[in-house]
């Protein structure tokens, strides 16, 4: 049974600021369509979980631009990875999984999408014992490693009245097609999959910008 009846699928060709692209995310999960994002960055960026030390963030990635994402997890660069949102209602079948299974249901996909396009993967079943601020340097449980024990797929989700959202970012192995694979993905999620465009706007769209762009917020732990 599929876990989203329908799902919009935006490749995003608007390149942002790391507080734009927050903003556009949480403002797709007001919104709380289905919908699979796409996107780039406008720059050097890296994201950190909303728990995440910004000084133990400074420390690992000088020089680099920091955003501070509203779901949780370790800090993830962006100069070279595929990342993509995933926004669901809170009356899906996806959303209304308890605990870690949203996160398990949602990587079990992308890694049969990556094993399709020529990688080879698995799901790892539970939280490797290292510490690390760095995301790609510390698996946890489903998350999705190579056959070299490298891990290629990490995310962070957060729960709201609205639905559920799931950030993630994806390290593809040269010569695999980011767009190819994320389709793929998209209809091992939902029974119909259609392409899509949004254009964010108005006084809301300008507020998030702002606070994803707040020092207050980008300090805060």
């Amino acid at each position: 049974m599929a876990e989203i009846a329908a799902i919009g699928l935006w490749k995003d060709s608007l390149v942002r600021s790391g507080p734009e692209n927050m903003a556009v995310d949480s403002w797709l999960l007001e919104r709380g369509e289905p919908v699979m994002r796409v996107y780039g960055w406008k720059g050097d960026w890296c994201s950190m979980g909303y728990f995440g030390s910004v000084h133990e963030a400074r420390t690992v990635v000088p020089g680099v631009s920091l955003v501070r994402r509203a779901t949780g997890g370790g800090l993830v660069d962006h100069r070279d990875d595929l990342t993509y949102t995933i926004v669901v209602p809170r009356t899906s079948r996806l959303a209304g999984r308890k605990g870690s299974g949203s996160y398990r249901v949602v990587h079990e996909a992308l890694a049969e999408a990556l094993k399709e396009a020529g990688m080879t993967v698995g799901i790892v079943e539970k939280n490797a014992p290292v510490q690390s601020p760095v995301c790609f340097e510390k698996p946890v449980a489903w998350d999705i490693l190579d056959d070299a024990g490298r891990k290629v797929a990490g995310a962070g989700q957060r729960r709201t009245r609205s639905g559920l959202l799931h950030q993630g970012s994806v390290k593809c192995s040269q010569g695999v097609d980011g767009d190819t694979v994320m389709r793929s993905f998209a209809c091992r999620l939902a029974l119909k999959v259609e392409d899509m465009c949004c254009e964010p706007s108005g006084e809301r769209f300008a507020a998030l910008i702002d606070q994803f762009a707040c020092p207050s917020w980008l300090e805060r732990r």
